[in-house]
């Protein structure tokens, strides 16, 4: 669970049914405890379906804002193998904000084309808080 500094307000309720369900989860020794947790499981997700799917405007800002939500490189180092980052533009320079290379999906090569913002202050500069320079765009272009 996050810290109370990076709840939002309305995913109360979720952070609330996640709590009670490890607590449950923690003394699971009975079949009536599992069946518990397996009802508690089903109507968290349900719970979480149903509170992002009526988001207002500011709260969909909210989350796009959050600080700890995934970027570029935590979604390549999820889904593909062997990421291996291409720098340049054969021109300038790189570009930190847009992240470049070729990727192991399976079987498939993959090129991958992505824009990185930077979790901590020092990464933000780096990656000019995710704005790309001229640099970034001829890099991608001359990638694909």
């Amino acid at each position: 669970m996050p810290p109370a500094a990076q709840r939002l307000s309305f995913e109360q309720p979720i952070f609330e049914m996640e709590a009670r369900l490890e607590a449950l989860r923690k003394r699971a020794d009975s079949p009536e405890i599992h069946e518990e947790v397996q009802r508690l499981r089903l109507g968290l997700a349900e719970l979480t379906k149903k509170v992002y799917a009526n988001l207002s405007a500011w709260e969909t800002v909210e989350v796009a804002r959050h600080p700890e939500r995934p970027q570029t490189l935590d979604y390549i180092d999820l889904v593909f193998d062997e990421f291996v980052e291409l720098h340049g533009d054969k021109t300038f320079g790189d570009d930190r904000a847009i992240r470049v290379g070729w990727a192991k999906l399976d079987e498939f090569k993959a090129m991958v084309i992505g824009h990185q913002k930077g979790r901590d202050a020092k990464e933000r500069v780096q990656c000019n808080f995710g704005c790309a320079h001229p640099e970034g765009y001829r890099k991608a272009i001359a990638k694909m």
